[in-house]
């Protein structure tokens, strides 16, 4: 059995803009490479493939994460045969998603229109193209733009194609260009471009088969006919297919299951392969073999790693701890990578795609090295640069609202953020910077830091300063010491992210013993867990003024107020076996994994979100989960499949 045979890339793409079954992309790519690709069969913005959609406007080179963070640098590759256009718009062609062969490791799509085959295999920072064109007509191969300026340059002498894309999101991507290096196997007759906005370009071949080799650099030319070199010189496009599966089946077999359940066993390695998409790579190796990258902050190229296209709000909570049990050196990597972002621009990252996206609130990078420090993935002078950048964000406010701790300076203030000082989400504002000193307090300790960890211990129980006794719920307080006379438990928004009461007033993983006495002992907290699953999934739009997609997925389903379609719920059901109640976590994890997740294209409950949702699902499967991030312990129940193994060890 090959696991890669087992992975549906379609999952969770069966999605649309207010209602998510994963909003994923049938991403082929190499695990955590540089890049990767997928179909575009209509262009709207972030959702730009849908599986039921029989148009196919090219292949894209793609970095997105998320459709709500978008795409950066990227192109769209499209053959077309006697009539050509300028335009993604008009220059689609049907193609039949049945025939569509879709893999991690290999892509082949047939456009009908030019009645051309495209194939395609992924390496680290590109991919190599193989089309056969009809006999009888022009063949072209078409650069579409996605979005920014684009540049072309055909040099006749060595027949290689330069071209350049400026497109990128927000404010910190200083200077920010992807370059890609085009080289064909069969001479290329003329050209035909347009650069700027809109600009595409057009090649014509004289031959009908054509090999395309693909690198991409963020840093120049020069660097990309070197990405170029390292991964594809000397290596057929049948080798390359070969490496990248033999890549993903060393992945995917990290974890071995055993189930009589076929759906079951397709659904895991689906998800498992989510799991190694992102973060993305953003260094690259110079022709002396050191590592480089380009810095977002002022458009220079520094030496070292790094990672982007990750939300650390989301994947702290399940991605990084199923790392840390099958890929404990990646992880180390990775972190070496993001806290170069703090070497370089002076805050740790929260939301990196290529540049800092600020998208998510709080910092919850904090729980990601934490839990590598206690469980010794990362130490030494690496850790001290970390707990550095953490102790500047969690005492100083920063100079913009997409860097560092929202509200900072107004926690140390107040001991919580003031919903009158910060105007959304000071709950989870409140409660994630407990949870982070809590995370400063275990590096600290990890150093051997005492006076530190001790002060931010301290620190880390603010978030009983939000709990209302009266309603048990966390509440917004104004700089007063009132809380909000306005309270609904089901409006969301306002005071929570993503969420409303039910779903935000939870999140203490670092003290739950200490959360239970606020409720007057485990078994009143578990009650109010048992009236969280089975109060009906009511919901008032609240300070969103609208309904968002979240809500709308909660409400689809009756796990009660236990919103699974979102990560804030993730803990939710483990929370009763950290109460002692270990049997309802076992009913409610059973039923979560059966009724939400599936190998199918709709196959997730919500969001995937960069391997988050998916790492849930695999967690739970194994019947392990890390309720808190930077303590070195699990909460351990029934697997859900016969036998499971990880890196050869039955667990």
């Amino acid at each position: 059995m090959r696991y890669i045979d087992l992975v549906n890339v379609k999952q969770g793409t069966a999605s649309k803009h207010r209602f998510s079954n994963g909003n994923t992309l049938p991403l082929t790519q190499l695990p955590f490479a540089m890049l990767g690709f997928a179909a575009q069969t209509e262009n709207h913005g972030g959702w730009y493939f849908h599986p039921d959609d029989r148009s196919l406007e090219g292949v894209r080179l793609t970095h997105q994460p998320s459709p709500w963070i978008g795409d950066y640098g990227s192109f769209l590759f499209t053959p077309q045969t006697d009539r050509i256009f300028d335009s993604s718009e008009r220059g689609w062609s049907g193609y039949r998603p049945e025939d569509a062969v879709m893999t991690p490791a290999y892509l082949k799509l047939h456009f009908l229109r030019s009645r051309t085959d495209f194939e395609l295999v992924p390496t680290q920072r590109g991919c190599r193209i193989r089309l056969i064109y009809p006999e009888g007509r022009t063949p072209y191969f078409t650069l579409f733009p996605v979005f920014g300026k684009y540049e072309y340059n055909l040099d006749k002498e060595t027949g290689l194609l330069y071209a350049s894309c400026d497109g990128v999101r927000g404010d910190f991507a200083v200077n920010f260009k992807n370059y890609i290096v085009l080289r064909f196997t069969s001479p290329v007759d003329y050209d035909l471009s347009r650069s700027g906005e809109d600009g595409c370009f057009h090649i014509v071949f004289k031959e009908r088969y054509v090999e395309i080799d693909v690198a991409s650099s963020y840093i120049s030319y020069e660097q990309a006919k070197e990405n170029m070199k390292q991964d594809l010189s000397g290596r057929s496009f049948e080798t390359l297919k070969e490496n990248g599966e033999k890549e993903w089946e060393e992945y995917l077999s990290k974890i071995k299951i055993e189930t009589d359940d076929e759906r079951q066993l397709r659904t895991f390695y689906s998800c498992l392969y989510r799991t190694g998409l992102f973060p993305h790579k953003a260094y690259e190796t110079d022709k002396d073999g050191r590592n480089i990258h380009y810095c977002p902050f002022d458009g220079s190229t520094r030496q070292g790693l790094r990672y982007t296209d990750n939300g650390f709000w989301d994947t702290y909570r399940t991605e990084f701890p199923l790392l840390a049990l099958i890929d404990r050196e990646k992880y180390a990597e990775m972190l070496e990578g993001f806290i170069a972002d703090y070497k370089e621009g002076g805050w740790l990252p929260r939301w990196p795609s290529i540049g800092e996206r600020g998208c998510m609130p709080s910092t919850l990078i904090d729980a990601v090295i934490a839990d590598a420090a206690v469980k010794g993935i990362i130490k030494g002078e690496l850790l001290e640069t970390a707990l550095e950048g953490m102790l500047n964000h969690a005492n100083n406010d920063a100079p913009d609202e997409d860097l560092g701790r929202t509200g900072a300076s107004s926690y140390l203030k107040y001991g919580y953020v003031p919903k009158d000082v910060v105007k959304r989400s000071s709950v989870n504002l409140t409660l994630d910077a407990a949870y982070g000193d809590y995370c400063i307090a275990q590096v600290a300790k990890v150093l051997g830091k005492n006076d530190i960890a001790e002060e931010y211990m301290i620190r880390s129980k603010n978030y009983k300063n939000l709990f209302d006794a009266e309603t048990g719920f966390m509440r917004g307080r104004y700089t007063s010491g009132e809380f909000d006379e306005s309270f609904d438990s089901f409006d969301w928004g306002g005071d929570y992210t993503e969420g409303s009461a039910w779903q935000s007033s939870f999140a203490v993983p670092h003290d739950i013993e200490g959360l239970a006495q606020l409720y007057g002992g485990n078994e009143k907290l578990i009650e109010k867990l048992d009236e969280l699953f089975s109060t009906k999934p009511l919901y008032n739009i609240g300070g969103y003024g609208c309904e968002i997609h979240e809500i709308t997925e909660m409400a689809a389903v009756d796990f009660g107020q236990c919103a699974i379609s979102n990560q804030p719920s993730f803990h939710l059901p483990y929370m009763f076996a950290a109460l002692g109640d270990k049997e309802k976590t076992e009913y409610w994890v059973e039923k979560l994994c059966r009724e939400a997740f599936s190998p199918d294209n709709d196959g997730f409950p919500g969001d995937e979100d960069n391997g988050a949702t998916s790492a849930w699902y695999v967690l739970s499967t194994l019947g392990i989960y890390d309720i808190c991030p930077g303590k070195n312990e699990y909460i351990r129940i029934k697997k859900l499949c016969k036998k499971a193994e990880i890196s050869g060890k039955e667990i």
